[in-house]
């Protein structure tokens, strides 16, 4: 038996040797100590691109890159001459309109009335001497004294007295019962139309200014006032500031003993002297394949479940994307009994 193949299975065997050696090495140093739990994760950040709801020119920018920002507060605003001059027309349409619909509902005035009652008792006294007129008129044609034209012209005199009566008394009742419901009713929906109109274009002015719906950071500013902008147009890129959380991936083995609400610490590169409190706040309920992003050799073969740890950063020193390494003691998870949602109040400070 020749020398290589006398050292060819001692090789093989320190090889295999070393090999468990090193695994041996890295897992013990992915786990830990059983009393805690070490992740490795990144620092993520929800964003949000702000944008108007209308299509027209920026006219102010008030904030930048950089500048912390809080809710409510007005970030930037558009031309809104246009928009002021739709509010007053539609504001004068709805003046119009409910003048239109007290009108109806106060229904006649009493001199309307009183006028129509004056019509009526004027049609009844010509009525009285139409008759008259046309009784002696009769008399005289019976005794041929006059003639039959004229006995005509007195029936056609008394008729159109007549009409006249009924035509006032009917105006009088028209007056008394005042509008049509179904006109009022008409009036009424023109109104609420108009008043709708009116709160839109309120609205669309009110939509030119942009107001921060969170507390952040503004990350990106976008545009430059005078520019054009529309709906799909961003204006700024809001990073959401609290609470922070790192993404990290845990093994299926210690799954059963995270649970959302559990203390956690973290602890970055930039700042390996200070520690991030922090608590588990999402377990995700599914396994995937170990991300790219994870550099724990234990890790890069198995399957993980995603954990989502929220930490507090009073100092802003935690940035998007940071490499970040998280610590959750198993002896200081929260009872079963406690379901209250952390903070970085409760939390306490660094």
């Amino acid at each position: 038996m020749d020398r290589k193949s006398i050292l060819r299975p001692l090789v093989i065997a320190l090889v295999v040797v070393v090999a468990g050696g090193i695994w041996w090495l890295l897992g013990t140093r992915g786990n830990g100590p059983s009393d805690r739990l070490v992740l490795y994760g990144n620092v993520d950040i929800r964003e949000a691109d702000l944008a108007f709801a209308n299509s027209e020119h920026v006219e102010q920018l008030l904030v930048r890159e950089g500048d912390r920002v809080h809710k409510g507060q007005l970030l930037a605003t558009l031309h809104t001459e246009r928009m002021a001059a739709e509010v007053a027309i539609a504001a004068a349409r709805v003046a119009a309109q409910r003048a239109i619909v007290a009108r109806l509902e106060a229904g006649s005035r009493p001199e309307e009335i009183r006028r129509g009652r004056d019509e009526v008792a004027a049609a009844e006294a010509r009525l009285d001497d139409a008759q008259r007129i046309h009784r002696r008129t009769a008399q005289l044609y019976q005794r041929n004294a006059v003639s039959k034209q004229v006995l005509d012209s007195a029936r056609t005199a008394l008729d159109v007295a007549q009409a006249e009566l009924r035509a006032s008394q009917e105006t009088l009742a028209l007056l008394e019962a005042g509008p049509r419901q179904e006109d009022i009713d008409e009036a009424r929906a023109m109104l609420a139309a108009n008043e709708a109109q009116l709160a839109l274009a309120r609205e669309v002015l009110e939509d030119a200014s942009l107001y921060a719906p969170f507390d952040g950071i503004i990350r990106d500013r976008i545009v430059e006032p005078g520019e054009m902008v529309s709906p799909q147009t961003p204006i700024f890129t809001l990073a959401l500031t609290d609470p922070l959380w790192v993404r990290a991936y845990a093994p299926e083995s210690s799954l059963g003993r995270l649970r959302p609400g559990m203390a956690a610490s973290v602890s970055t590169d930039s700042y390996p002297d200070t520690s991030y409190r922090g608590w588990v706040g999402y377990v995700s309920p599914t396994a995937e394949f170990t991300p790219k992003s994870v550099e724990t050799p234990e890790l890069r073969t198995r399957l993980v479940y995603q954990v989502r740890v929220h930490v507090c950063n009073p100092n802003d020193e935690l940035r998007l994307g940071m490499p970040a390494t998280v610590t959750i003691p198993f002896d200081g998870s929260r009872s079963e009994g406690d379901r209250r949602i952390p903070t970085c109040t409760s939390q306490g400070g660094d």
